[in-house]
């Protein structure tokens, strides 16, 4: 049981559909981290066919004990080859489907974590 309120100044995921999401509101039709500590950056890649490791290298420059791969309508997972990295450094890298993504970071970054959400929006 929780005994503290949830942070107020941490980005939410307010609403998510088909190929879209919207933090504070604002929509997003274009793959995107969103971190708790108020990243919002694009993310260049339009098909999980594409990934590579380079697209998850910028994640070793942000300040974070968790990612979250949202990667895309179904669960696909991350190849070792492009979350080494993340690992050697202890950041722990969870794959889900994109919708189970925004949940889940709205979870954690309310309870304070240091979370980033790398979100797929197939196009």
């Amino acid at each position: 049981m929780k005994f503290q309120p949830d942070r107020i100044d941490a980005q939410s995921i307010t609403a998510y559909g088909p190929g879209w999401i919207a933090v504070d509101g604002e929509r997003i039709t274009h793959s995107v981290i969103i971190g708790s500590a108020g990243q919002h950056l694009a993310w260049d890649c339009h098909r999980f066919e594409d990934l590579t490791a380079a697209h998850f290298a910028p994640l070793l420059e942000l300040d974070v004990e968790v990612v979250l791969f949202g990667s895309g309508a179904r669960t696909r997972f991350a190849k070792p080859a492009w979350i080494a990295p993340l690992m050697r450094r202890r950041i722990g890298v969870e794959s889900m489907d994109t919708q189970s993504a925004c949940r889940t970071y709205n979870i954690l970054a309310g309870e304070g974590r240091k979370v980033v959400a790398v979100l797929l929006l197939e196009t």
